[in-house]
């Protein structure tokens, strides 16, 4: 029997659901992926972006209920301090909290716009404005954290939280087909290669379910 239970809703289209099970897969807990059906309505809610929080997904282990990708990613690092979540380094680490907080607030107008499809490409894609400047702002952070480290990853030779919390976005440039620089792309085909994620994503090929308001095209 597993240790723990990471609930988790769609994997085709919850970002927040790929991160939970990244930030599980990284700390190195023994669990196992609990779907929620998305005609839940409050999972529906949040794969819409229609809610106000974030309850999925959620880390459930040793009578703890823990949620948000942050907390879960704290949770983690406290009870597998061996597995290297975070750099050793103070100002590496002090780095990787910040810039993970950062995906975790911000970046409205990528979330709104081209919202995570793993099954889906669409090449040609119009990107306006506002999702084109927090495209333009995260390769600016992979670009200065890819030079500070040497890479393949954020921070060096091991993926990190960062890298979880960053690496569905690198599914969304591809599936919308978004050119970057040489760096920021070389990290980005790193991201995507991650065998976890690449597990994750023949998994989400394999869900049946499709809902319609994700699929509209803009």
């Amino acid at each position: 029997m597993a240790e723990a239970t990471l609930l988790i809703t769609s994997r085709n289209y919850s970002s927040w659901s790929l991160r939970g099970f990244l930030l599980a897969r990284l700390s190195g807990l023994d669990f196992v992926a609990e779907t929620i059906s998305p005609d839940d309505p409050g999972a529906r809610e949040e794969l819409l972006l229609r809610s106000s929080s974030i309850r999925y997904p959620c880390l459930v282990h040793d009578g703890v209920r823990v949620w948000d990708v942050l907390a879960i990613a704290e949770y983690l690092n406290e009870i597998r301090p061996e597995a290297g979540m975070l750099p050793k380094e103070r100002h590496a680490r002090a780095l990787c909290r910040s810039i993970s907080g950062e995906m975790h607030s911000g970046f409205a107008a990528l979330r709104a716009s081209l919202p995570m499809n793993l099954k889906a490409h669409r090449p040609g894609f119009a990107i306006w404005s506002g999702p084109r400047a927090d495209i333009d702002a995260i390769e600016a952070i992979w670009d200065d954290c890819l030079e500070r480290s040497g890479g393949p990853w954020l921070f060096g030779r091991a993926p990190t939280i960062a890298d979880a919390m960053y690496a569905p976005v690198a599914t969304r440039l591809r599936t919308y087909d978004v050119s970057l620089g040489a760096k920021a792309t070389a990290y980005m085909r790193h991201v995507l290669a991650w065998p976890d994620l690449a597990e994750w994503t023949l998994e989400a090929a394999a869900e049946p379910e499709e809902i319609a308001e994700l699929e509209v095209e803009f």
